[in-house]
């Protein structure tokens, strides 16, 4: 009898452990449910300017690549709008960004795994503004391709041996520089967010074979 519960114990916490060895894949989606905060900063010629902060919607799916044991590498892709609206003044601004990313998995007893990450890769900010005020109307459209880099953490919940339920936290940074009549331009785009979301875990092959 004690021995069926032991089993029976092993088999409901250490279900994290079989799909985050070394040849295994990791998919995953999370989506900002609304609660990333950007902040906007632009700075010409010596002069900052702070620009609107605001509540986005953003879904971030990723691929990864357990090269060894714990450790996936692999690509983030980002997608975020937010659109403001202030005295008759409308802007959207939607970002996409590309990034290699690394996500170690602090496997352990339990089904809630926790985790961190890190990236640095291509990101493209758009800008598009709409304004209506005393009867005239104008409108403009800016994009600025950069650097942006990222870090990431959180908690991963093993519901079954191959899908796992993501709630973490994420800090995004876009900049760029560049010169407007004869001016330095600095453009930071800094996001903090707030992310749930699932991944798949599938495991290779070789260990399928070898079972």
């Amino acid at each position: 009898m004690k021995k069926l519960l032991l089993a029976g114990a092993v088999a409901l916490f250490g279900l994290s452990n079989a799909q985050m060895t070394k040849g295994d894949w990791v998919i995953s989606g999370n989506t900002g449910l609304g609660f990333n905060n950007v902040s906007t900063t632009i700075k010409v010629a010596g002069q900052s300017v702070d620009g609107p902060k605001v509540n986005t919607f953003s879904v971030s799916p990723s691929v990864g690549y357990f090269v060894i044991d714990k450790l996936a590498v692999g690509i983030d892709l980002g997608f975020l709008t937010a659109t403001t609206k202030f005295q008759g003044i409308k802007a959207t601004t939607t970002n996409f960004s590309v990034m290699p990313t690394a996500t170690y998995y602090f496997v352990n007893d339990s089904k809630f795994v926790p985790f961190l990450g890190a990236g640095i890769g291509y990101s493209s900010v758009k800008n598009k503004g709409n304004a209506d005020i005393m009867g005239v109307s104008a409108s403009d459209e800016t994009t600025t391709d950069g650097l942006a880099w990222k870090v990431k953490g959180g908690v991963t919940y093993m519901a079954t041996q191959s899908l796992g339920v993501n709630l973490g936290v994420s800090y995004d940074q876009f900049s760029n520089k560049e010169k407007y009549m004869n001016m330095d331009v600095k453009t930071n785009v800094k996001t903090f967010g707030v992310n749930v979301g699932i991944s798949y875990f599938i495991k290779s092959k070789s260990q399928k074979t070898d079972k």
